[in-house]
């Protein structure tokens, strides 16, 4: 094991010992020993390490077995915080967190990806300070920021690649943009694998496979498979919009420029196009919301309809992921059940018995909040992580 410049080699792996302490619940050094099988000076040495740091604070006494009761120790969320972004085709959501995950303070503002990235990053920037501010913390503090942006990304870089909807976008480095302010890792994902994040954790831990589908202005998938976030050989894993629904009209042409595709004929426009066909006055997503929620027969049917086409696409994941839970997110989940019988008519009539015996088709428990929980965890992930941990130890204790 290499040893951070500056940690004692009798401190190497504190950030090991600190992974047994990342749950939240608290223990004592002795709890600590017998988990890790390490010697009870050995794990003295690296819980005073970590107390230094800030990492961990004492909560309170265990019950005493003769003698002084000894202390339990648990992680300090309130360390550091995080800065979340989530960033959609019209909106910005930006918000700090504890190093839980916790929402301390969370503006959203609408914005239009298409006005650039150094527009709308400069944008975020500025409200992250505020909100920074407003909740007395200062830069120092931030320990990394998470971003998910509306677009395919190379996530090793945090640069998007070619993302549809994203004009100027392509290539751009985000994480150098952002780092010009922020220290800390800056990390970039696509905004449906952050929800997906954000659904697994906190609700779903105990299913660690899980498909999130995102459906509003388009469609698509965030997969968890063993409690992982899977983001594909280039990061483009998930794409369901873009999946060609078998029957399709040839006649209808996807923003990508093929023809069928599932965005193209069960997304937010495509259902607002056919009910203004019949006559309704609906422009957008929110305006389907609205309709099915003042009881409109035809929208009604034609949110029923997208669930169908989108359970067509999903009986094939179901196949080939066996997903425990699927979880639909996006401004059309607010259709509630008339979106989700669709869904559920399809794929369990369709996918094999075995694949659905036990699962679970729900809407979304984190809302619109999923992504910015999903961009939270990844930082947080990233930075309690052993080595990041042993770092940030040797940096504090130095």
């Amino acid at each position: 094991m290499t040893v951070p410049a500056g940690l004692p080699p009798t401190l190497a792996g504190t950030g090991e010992l600190f992974q047994l302490l990342r749950d939240g619940s608290p223990r004592t050094r002795a709890e600590l020993a017998q988990l890790s099988s390490l010697a009870r000076s050995t794990v003295t040495a690296r819980v005073d390490a970590l107390l230094a740091s800030g990492l961990l604070a004492p909560v309170g006494e265990a019950a005493s077995t003769g003698g002084r009761p000894p202390t339990r120790f648990a992680l300090n969320r309130d360390d550091r915080v995080v800065l979340a972004i989530d960033l959609g085709a019209s909106h910005a959501s930006v918000a700090v967190t504890d190093l839980a995950g916790r929402i301390l303070q969370q503006k959203t503002i609408d914005s239009d990806i298409a006005d650039g990235p150094e527009a709308v990053l400069e944008l975020v920037t500025t409200i992250g300070l505020e909100l920074l501010k407003e909740i007395g913390r200062p830069i120092r503090d931030v320990a990394g920021v998470g971003i998910g942006v509306p677009g395919p990304v190379e996530h090793a870089t945090g640069r998007p690649a070619n993302p549809p909807i994203m004009p100027g976008w392509h290539d751009f480095d985000i994480p150098a943009e952002l780092g010009k302010t922020f220290k800390g890792p800056v990390l970039v994902d696509n905004d449906v694998n952050l929800m997906a994040l954000g659904e697994f954790v906190t609700s779903w831990q105990s299913s660690q496979h899980l498909l999130l589908i995102k459906v509003a202005t388009g469609i698509g998938a965030g997969v968890i498979a063993d409690g992982r976030l899977m983001r594909g050989a280039l990061g483009s894993a998930g794409d369901l919009g873009h999946v060609q629904v078998a029957g399709a009209p040839d006649d209808i042409v996807c923003r990508c420029g093929n023809v069928g595709c599932l965005e193209a004929i069960a997304a937010g426009p495509a259902i607002a196009a056919k009910l203004r066909a019949k006559g309704l006055d609906i422009d957008g997503s929110q305006g389907i919301v609205d309709a099915v929620a003042a009881g409109d027969i035809a929208a009604l049917q034609a949110v029923r309809e997208a669930g169908r086409d989108i359970g067509t696409v999903l009986a094939t994941c179901v196949n080939l992921l066996n997903p425990s839970v699927i979880v639909v997110g996006g401004k059309l989940s607010e259709a509630g059940e008339y979106l989700l019988a669709g869904v559920r008519e399809v794929v369990y009539g369709r996918s094999l018995p075995l694949a659905t015996h036990d699962l679970r088709i729900v809407s979304t428990t984190a809302g619109s909040r999923a992504g910015i929980l999903g961009a939270s965890a990844m930082v947080i992930d990233a930075v309690l992580a052993p080595r990041a941990v042993d770092d940030y130890v040797a940096q504090q204790t130095a």
